[in-house]
This record gives C-alpha cells, sequence and structure tokens, in this order.
C-alpha cells in the first residue's frame, strides 16, 4: 500500500470510529435513557395547599378555587363563578422537583396582599390583566409560576390565597381607592426628582415626568423609544403630596427584580403585560402608581431601575 492509499485508509477508519462514536453517545442521552420525572402526590399537595387536588391523566395535578365570596356583575348581568371566576394552580414533575402555574382572580383591593406573599414565599408573578369590561367590582387576573419541591410551590399557593381571603375577611366589599389624601393639582420640582433618580426631567404645567428610551428590533428593523419602547415616571400634584404613574420596559429576566424593588418601594402594580408581538428581546411593561411626598416617589422608582440595572443583559 503506497502512502497515499494509506493515508486516506486511515482517515476513513478516523471517520468510521468518529462516527460510531457519536451513535453510541446518541444512544446513551437518547430520551429513552433520560430518567422522567417522578410522578407527584397529589394527596400531598392537597395538604400543603389546603385545598382539594386532582391528578389529570397527563401526571399534572390541579387545585382551584372559586371566587363565590363577592358577586361581581359584567355589562350588567351577574356572571356565575363557573363562568371565569375560577383561581387555579396546576403543578408539573420536574427532574428537580415541580413546576407551578396559575391564575387567580384578584380585585384591586387585594392585589397588593397578593403579590406579597408571592413574592415572600418564592413564587413569581408573570402577569397582571383584566378579562372583562363593565365590570362590577373590577376584576383582574395574577398570573404566577415557579419551580421547587412541590409541598413548598402549593404551601405557597396557599399563602397567596390566604392573603386574598384576608383582605376580604376584614373588607366584604372590594375597596374603591388605596386610601389616605388625595393629592391636588400643583407643582413638581422637576430638578429635586431629576436629581434623585439621575436621569433628565422635563415639566410640563407642573407634571415632571422622566422617559428613558430603549432599542430592540421587530420584523428585521431598529425600533426605539419613539416606538413606546420607554421606561417613565410622571410626578404631579406637588412635592409635599405628589401622585406617581408609569410604565417599565423590561426583558424578561428583568421583571421579577423590578416588581420586587416597585413594591419594596410601596408602589403599587396595577399591569403587568406585553405591547408587541414579535419584537426581539421580548419585552414586558408594568404599569404602576404611588402617593407620597415627590422625593419618597422619585427614590422608589430609582430603586427600581438600579434593580434592573444589575441584571445581566443578554
Amino acid at each position: 500500500m503506497n502512502d497515499g492509499r494509506y493515508a486516506r485508509f486511515v482517515r476513513m477508519r478516523i471517520t468510521a470510529i468518529w462516527i460510531a462514536g457519536c451513535l453510541v453517545a446518541s444512544a446513551l442521552i437518547s430520551p429513552q435513557s433520560i430518567a422522567a420525572p417522578e410522578s407527584l402526590d397529589a394527596k400531598a399537595i392537597g395538604e400543603a395547599s389546603g385545598a382539594a387536588a386532582t391528578a389529570t391523566s397527563d401526571g399534572v395535578v390541579k387545585i382551584g378555587w372559586s371566587r363565590t365570596d363577592v358577586t361581581v356583575t359584567v355589562d350588567g348581568m351577574t356572571l356565575p363563578p363557573a363562568a371565569g371566576l375560577g383561581s387555579w394552580a396546576a403543578f408539573a414533575p420536574m427532574a428537580t422537583g415541580a413546576m407551578v402555574m396559575g391564575d387567580t382572580v384578584v380585585f384591586e383591593d387585594e392585589v397588593d396582599a397578593a403579590m406579597d406573599a408571592a413574592f415572600t414565599h418564592g413564587l413569581s408573578v408573570t402577569a397582571l390583566h383584566n378579562h372583562f369590561f363593565h365590570d362590577t367590582p373590577k376584576v383582574y387576573y395574577m398570573h404566577v409560576g415557579g419551580e421547587g419541591q412541590a409541598e413548598t410551590l402549593a404551601a405557597g399557593v396557599k399563602a397567596l390565597w390566604g392573603a386574598i381571603r384576608a383582605v376580604r375577611s376584614t373588607h366584604p366589599q372590594p375597596a374603591t381607592g388605596f386610601g389616605g389624601p388625595t393629592p391636588t393639582p400643583g407643582h413638581v420640582d422637576g430638578d429635586a426628582v431629576s436629581k434623585i433618580v439621575g436621569q433628565p426631567a422635563t415639566d410640563s404645567q407642573g407634571v415632571a415626568k422622566i422617559t428613558i428610551a430603549r432599542s430592540g428590533t421587530m420584523q428585521g428593523m431598529a425600533v426605539g423609544g419613539s416606538m413606546g419602547l420607554t421606561t417613565w415616571a410622571a410626578f404631579s400634584g406637588s412635592n409635599a403630596l405628589a401622585a406617581m404613574d408609569g410604565d417599565f420596559i423590561m426583558t424578561a429576566e428583568e421583571v421579577q427584580p423590578v416588581l420586587h424593588a416597585l413594591r419594596k418601594g410601596g408602589v403599587h402594580i396595577v399591569a403587568l403585560h406585553s405591547h408587541m408581538v414579535g419584537e426581539h428581546p421580548n419585552f414586558y411593561f408594568t404599569h404602576f402608581w404611588s402617593t407620597g411626598k415627590a422625593e419618597d416617589l422619585a427614590h422608589a422608582f430609582r430603586a427600581a431601575l438600579d434593580a434592573q440595572a444589575v441584571v445581566k443583559k443578554p
């Protein structure tokens, strides 16, 4: 065998050995060889959550709570709880424990307590929005998620629903306001707000507003602040008693840190949702409201910006 033929022979042997190795490795990591997660104990989840638990054919364990405690009308019609006033949580097995996803019916004065309870017990809040128009009282839906041990997650859902029940046990009917003094039209010192937040503020008829642009892509083109990709906060009223409303733009990794920081600062979260479809990266928006001294509100807003800034950017 001459040198050229021998070299080709060696290359062919090496290639054959490499292919065989790949086939063996593929077999070792095939779906059949990966250990399936253990099934969940519906009874244990039920006991931890304080709710009746049922197992579905695909291995998911579900619990539910029908909101029969408050009468709701939609467009003048009394809505039966079975028509959409049901809270639920579903638990699926994972190799490392379990995953929970759920949707909880909340009235406006329950949102703060429900969100705080979710955060305290390690759950994430993934959406907050409405399902109806012309509903009395206003009904909202808070979606939650989490990963961990099934019983721990179930206990978290129990705490979340328990916080809601505690609000209703104190006030049977949902409140129509947050309470406290109401700001009156005046003038907020934009320079003072700007100094605290570390961003320039505009002044329009006494309202100080801070707007921070962000960039992304959509349909292959660049989009930015002029197209609505902004975080903003408006401060109205007076320095002594102001109202702050606004909007935070966030990537998925930034949502929980921002929500936690806003709630720590006493800011009310009034919505969490998307504004676009098909953008990159995917952005989420949370809307907020709070009242108090203008400088305190500015510090709360700055804390949320700081919490967002430490998240590792993609």
